[in-house]
Order: structure tokens, then C-alpha cells, then sequence
């Protein structure tokens, strides 16, 4: 998925096994970017970033999970061969830092290479702006999927990098120790249905969707 916006483009790059949807966005003046969860693949990352010319400013990352945070590391190596400075990496609510810090383990089980702990430059939390780009991301704490998932919303652009959360037609998986579905459709209520209908959700697998859409047909959204 390409899609342009006035002085910006944003590029969706499926990576890994599990077709996670890496996000990279960049201002086209200035040839600046950052990336959102790139969870593998770093050689087709890079091959994208070289293509248009980009230097990368910051890595933001929703949650822990290997396929959203696994290529973190591998991919700032390779940053660190073509630009000067290293991109800031801006992880999500420090409750996912044990995701961050077993990704390799995680790895293991599924039978993926080349995939590596996380560590970030700075956390973030409910609340937090964060001035990219000469842009403006607000982060909102939506747990659920994980203890610590955020979602990146440009309330100027109208769209929000939801990760794990919201899909089209439902919304991320809680089944495990650490999940809570309860919490996480409360939470989208609270936080993200009221941002308006127009937000396009750029979901961390599958197309991208909106507010508007998953407030009518999403069953769970609908529900109570």
C-alpha cells in the first residue's frame, strides 16, 4: 500500500512470515522518514529506504511482539552504514519492555532467524506528543493486546498507526497470559472511536480501514 498525502507519503511494507504491515513514512522536501514497527526483513526495509532516498529520523514501535520489533536492531545497523546520525527509537508504554527483551527467545519458538531484542531510546505513555517530521503524534496507551501498546495518531493527517489493537472487522488478539479483552475494547472506546470518523487506521496486518467503518460493522465495537 502507497499512499500520499500533501508533502508526505507513506509506504506499508508486509514483512516477516506473519505479513506484519511495517509503515514507512517520509516528507517528500525534505527526504526524511521514520519508520513504525519494522519487525524483520531489514534488507527489503533498507532497499525501500535507499530507493527513495531517505534519511531516517525515528523508529516508532506499538508493542513488543517479535513481527512488530524483531528488526529494530538489525535495521539500525544497517542505518548506521548510510546516514550519520542513528534514528532515535521511541518504543511503547515501558509495560511491554518484557517483549522488548525476549523477542529473540520468541523468535526461537516460532523457528524465525535473524530477529533481535529491542531496546529503545525513550519510552512513551498516554498522552506523550511526539514532534516528527515537522509533524505531531499524539500516543495513546490502548493495553489489551499487550500491557504496554500504543497507538501513533497525526490528528493532521487523520491517521492513526494502530498496530495490534484495531482491525477491519475486529480487533487484536488476547489470548494470551498478559491479554485482556475486556480492557482492550473499552480502551478503544475511550481513546480512539472519539478521535472521529475520518481516521484511517493503518493496523498492523491486513488493509487499512477507518473509525467510521470499524464503529458500524465492528462487531466488537458494537457490542454494549
Amino acid at each position: 500500500m502507497h499512499l500520499v498525502y500533501p508533502d508526505m507519503q507513506l509506504q506499508v511494507l508486509p514483512v516477516t512470515p506473519f505479513r506484519q504491515n511495517c509503515s514507512l513514512l517520509w516528507d517528500e522536501n525534505t527526504r526524511h522518514a521514520l519508520v513504525v514497527d519494522p519487525g524483520g526483513d531489514a534488507d527489503v526495509l533498507m532497499e525501500a529506504i535507499r530507493g527513495q532516498d531517505l534519511t531516517v529520523d525515528a523508529i516508532l514501535i506499538t508493542h513488543g511482539h517479535l513481527d512488530h520489533a524483531g528488526g529494530v536492531a538489525p535495521l539500525c545497523r544497517a542505518l548506521a552504514e548510510v546516514q550519520e546520525k542513528p534514528p532515535v527509537v521511541i518504543g511503547p508504554d515501558k509495560r511491554d519492555d518484557f517483549l522488548l527483551s525476549s523477542i529473540a527467545e520468541q523468535a526461537r519458538h516460532f523457528g524465525l532467524p535473524g530477529l533481535e531484542n529491542a531496546t529503545v531510546d525513550r519510552y512513551t505513555q498516554d498522552g506523550d506528543s511526539l514532534e516528527l517530521l515537522g509533524r505531531t503524534f499524539l500516543v495513546r496507551h490502548i493495553p489489551g493486546h499487550t500491557p504496554g501498546h500504543v497507538v501513533f495518531v497525526d490528528e493532521k493527517a487523520r491517521m492513526a498507526f494502530a498496530g495490534d489493537t484495531l482491525f477491519r472487522g475486529t480487533v487484536g488478539r488476547t489470548d494470551f497470559p498478559y491479554g485482556n479483552s475486556s480492557l482492550l475494547i473499552s480502551t478503544l472506546k475511550e481513546k480512539l472511536l472519539p478521535l472521529g470518523d475520518d481516521i484511517v487506521i493503518i493496523p498492523g496486518h491486513g488493509g487499512s480501514t477507518s473509525i467510521g467503518e470499524e464503529r458500524k460493522n465492528n462487531p466488537f465495537l458494537r457490542a454494549g
